[in-house]
């Protein structure tokens, strides 16, 4: 079992994948995989709302930017993409902010 700290750490390098996915996009890729992997190891503490939300922010990231992807040919995509990186960026910040008070994410 992960102790405090190392679940703390953990939660950090994923919020710090997804913060360089902006501009290398695979490092999402990485941190959808240690979100999976270390699920179990932060069950029941306040960093698995953590989890939560970043898994849900790169599962609904990824939908929105498949859509935007699609609507490009009607020009609003390009919008789109626009709206979904702030809402990323959004997502990440507060996430890891509410990290560094030691809180829970929303439900």
């Amino acid at each position: 079992m992960a102790t405090e700290e190392q679940n703390k750490s953990i939660t950090q390098i994923i919020y710090g994948l997804y913060a360089a996915s902006l501009v290398v996009g695979v490092t999402s890729i990485a941190a959808i995989i240690l979100n999976y992997v270390k699920r179990d190891e932060v069950a029941g503490t306040l960093y698995e709302s953590h989890f939560r939300w970043q898994m849900r922010t790169f599962w609904f990231g990824l939908l929105w930017s498949v859509i935007c992807a699609i609507l490009t040919v009607v020009i609003i995509g390009a919008f789109g993409f626009i709206a979904v990186g702030i809402w990323f960026i959004y997502r990440i910040v507060i996430g890891w902010l509410r990290l560094s008070e030691g809180k829970p994410m929303y439900a």
